[in-house]
């Protein structure tokens, strides 16, 4: 599924609109209850802390002060933001940037269902850092266990959490063009490779 089509002004076919919708407080309360779920992963000393950090990180507590968070205040967080006001993508793309740095601290999976993963690497396609941007421009990226992908070109492919990691900096593994492995990038080369020169 090419994303590019369901941006306005695309070439998209003329099709009973009246439920789409750019609010994005279901799938934002969907992360904060997977952050629920990630932070019980770890030392019942630490769950709170996280819980803290994510929320922070994610966007959903002031910076100055605030009320106090705690893993199992994640819950009722996540029922005020499905009952509150409108919930943008830039703050699915904080969420979804903190609930991945989360799932690293406590070696748990994020499961970020693909469609939000494909809204946020969408977004971040475009407010990523200038290197990261450079880096998939003039191409097609193709989430490989998903069904999205951005961008025109030739394909690059990873997984759509991977291109999701990437664009938000925290990977630099970038996608990659189709055969391309990993352990092609580790393997012995000849002395006079191209790609040893320069």
């Amino acid at each position: 599924m090419d994303l590019a089509r369901y941006l306005p002004l695309s070439q998209r076919g003329r099709d009973d609109e009246s439920g789409v919708t750019g609010d994005r407080r279901v799938e934002l309360a969907a992360l904060v209850r997977g952050a629920q779920r990630l932070a019980t992963i770890a030392d019942a000393s630490q769950r709170d802390d996280l819980a803290r950090a994510f929320a922070r990180d994610a966007g959903l507590l002031p910076r100055e002060s605030g009320p106090v968070v705690s893993a199992t205040d994640l819950d009722g967080l996540a029922a005020q933001i499905e009952s509150g006001p409108r919930r943008k993508i830039p703050d699915l793309q904080r969420a979804v940037r903190a609930l991945l740095q989360l799932a690293d601290a406590v070696g748990g999976e994020a499961r970020v269902p693909p469609l939000t993963l494909g809204a946020v690497a969408l977004q971040a396609s475009i407010t990523a850092p200038f290197d990261r941007r450079a880096a998939i421009s003039g191409h097609t990226v193709v989430a490989v266990d998903a069904d999205w992908s951005i961008g025109r070109g030739p394909e690059l492919r990873g997984s759509a959490e991977g291109i999701v990691r990437f664009l938000l900096g925290l990977s630099d593994v970038p996608p990659r063009a189709p055969g391309r492995e990993e352990a092609s990038d580790t393997s012995p080369r000849p002395a006079d490779d191209p790609r040893d020169l320069g």
